[in-house]
């Protein structure tokens, strides 16, 4: 994974260098802050979660497990009770719902953990202890032919410091 990062002292310069460098299209971009910005926020512009997505399958499998346990259970060991049928799907929904829940919550944490990428194994690329401090970060994850206007733009823009990684 081959980058440029560039150090940055001002939120300003930081936030008009990514709009440019969204405008150039030069690659996927990471900002490293002292603190959470909105501005930042803003610029980067984000879609929507893909976690929410485990959210909806974990709770769609863990409704329909929920409601064909009690059924398979109840055909396999039938009670007929007042003449209703076996697998009554009525009383099988406050299982069905707990399983939901159930399964929802945990597909939701466990694809925050994976999109996350908690635990990180590897060392951050790009990253400065000087972004911890008082200075902005901005990584650009691009190919060497793209390289040489990442620098220009972080330059322009008012880098403090302009250095490649791999």
């Amino acid at each position: 994974m081959e980058g440029i990062v560039g150090v940055f002292r001002e939120l300003d310069s930081t936030v008009d260098a990514i709009a440019a460098l969204k405008k150039l299209r030069a690659g996927n971009i990471a900002v490293y802050s002292p603190a959470p910005r909105h501005e930042l926020e803003h610029v980067m512009t984000h879609g929507p979660s893909i976690v929410r997505l485990y959210t909806l399958i974990g709770g769609l499998l863990g409704a329909t497990f929920g409601y064909w346990i009690p059924i398979w259970i109840s055909d396999y060991w039938p009670l007929v009770v007042g003449g209703k049928p076996v697998p009554s799907w009525v009383p099988y929904t406050i299982i069905s719902f707990e399983l939901m829940v159930l399964v929802g919550s945990l597909a939701t944490v466990a694809g925050l953990f994976i999109h996350s990428r908690i635990p990180r194994i590897t060392m951050t690329v790009g990253y400065d202890p000087r972004f911890s401090n008082a200075n902005f970060g901005v990584w650009v994850e691009c190919p060497p032919d793209r390289q040489a206007a990442v620098t220009d733009t972080l330059k322009k823009f008012g880098a403090v410091e302009v250095r490649g990684e791999q």
